[in-house]
């Protein structure tokens, strides 16, 4: 079924037949307690599918959210790259328009 340790299905249960003794069980206790095993047996098999559905969705979201933090970490990596190029592009303007007023007063053109 689910796996090698569990051996019997809930439906295996229901069909078992006991061999009746002189001396052997009430049947009718017998039969009270087997319906008590299947109901814990079907109960199980339907945790285990709901368990089994939402680990695969939590699977699915972790994958996701992997992706995710790749994206943006290509994105900040990227963002940090065109920040450096443009702060060395304000720099040299910078540079620039000081070179510029230096030139003026060192030249005397001043306008």
């Amino acid at each position: 079924m689910y796996n090698e340790r569990i051996y019997l299905t809930p439906q295996e249960i229901l069909d078992k037949e006991f061999k009746i003794d002189a001396r052997g069980y009430r049947p009718q206790e017998v039969d009270k307690f087997l319906d008590m095993i299947i109901h814990d047996y079907t109960e199980f098999v339907t945790i285990i599918k709901k368990q089994e559905k939402e680990l695969h969705e939590l699977a699915s979201d972790n994958a996701n959210l992997k992706n995710e933090i790749r994206r943006l970490r290509a994105n900040i990596e990227a963002a940090e790259d065109g920040a450096s190029t443009s702060s060395k592009y304000v720099n040299n303007v910078d540079l620039l328009r000081r070179l510029s007023q230096l030139e003026k007063v060192v030249f005397g053109n001043h306008e």
